[in-house]
């Protein structure tokens, strides 16, 4: 009977590992994880909270070498505040959350921001900042390997694009004086308007779906796992009767 119970324990002390390895998976993270050089992109910083009995109320993120940011969307209940550099590029951007609200341990949320991908960008590296209720803060700036991996962005070959086309012009409409010819400013600003709206949605099924199959597949084998025990216990006692 003894090493019944030695058998069950040890089976129920593994699932709990495999369970608290798919949890610890959830990192904070940038999507998408590939991009080309010279496009224009948005990009979502997914923050999940991982601290019981405290909440995140502040991320901030560094925006790394090799991109230009230039908006964020709204996020409700969040307040954004940006810091640019001499040269008004936006270096760093902090959501804090409103008063009596943030993210408990089994919430997640997502931040977008985009921008361009310079042309000779080779990855972006990126730094985020978790604060939480209690004045403690995560960094997550380490290697891949690392407990607290800061998100990386690769970056490949992509098409160059000559000044005042393509998306270059879509940027630059919002400013009055840069549309002289009124005529040919649609022509310039229709074309990027469609090849830019699938970006804003694409990113984030796939990247859901990589970031929840572990939490599934723990939950499924923790499952199994309990299942198996008791038809193990039920056999054992229609065997003895």
């Amino acid at each position: 009977m003894s090493r019944s119970k030695g058998s069950v324990a040890a089976l129920l002390a593994a699932l709990s590992l495999f369970l608290m390895a798919g949890m610890a998976s959830a990192h904070v993270t940038v999507w998408p994880k590939e991009v080309a050089q010279n496009s224009y992109e948005v990009f979502t910083v997914r923050v999940p909270s991982e601290k019981k009995d405290v909440l995140t109320t502040a991320v901030a993120v560094r925006v790394p070498e090799g991109v230009n940011i230039t908006r964020t969307q709204p996020q409700p209940g969040w307040k954004t505040e940006l810091e640019r550099s001499a040269d008004g590029k936006i270096e760093r951007i902090t959501w804090t959350a409103e008063e009596g609200q943030g993210l408990a341990v089994e919430n997640f949320t997502e931040f977008k921001l985009s921008g361009k991908v310079e042309a000779d960008a080779t990855e972006l590296k990126w730094k985020a900042y978790q604060t939480y209720s209690d004045s403690s803060v995560v960094e997550w700036i380490g290697a891949p390997d690392a407990d607290y991996p800061g998100p990386v962005t690769a970056v490949g070959a992509g098409e160059a694009e000559s000044d005042g086309h393509g998306h270059g012009a879509a940027e630059a409409s919002p400013a009055p004086s840069s549309a002289p010819d009124a005529s040919a400013a649609p022509e310039a600003s229709a074309a990027p308007a469609a090849s830019d709206a699938p970006a804003v949605d694409q990113p984030l099924a796939p990247a859901a779906e990589k970031d929840s199959l572990p939490l599934i597949l723990s939950i499924i084998a923790l499952a199994l796992g309990v299942v198996a025990v008791i038809a193990a216990f039920t056999r054992r006692g229609g065997s003895k009767g």
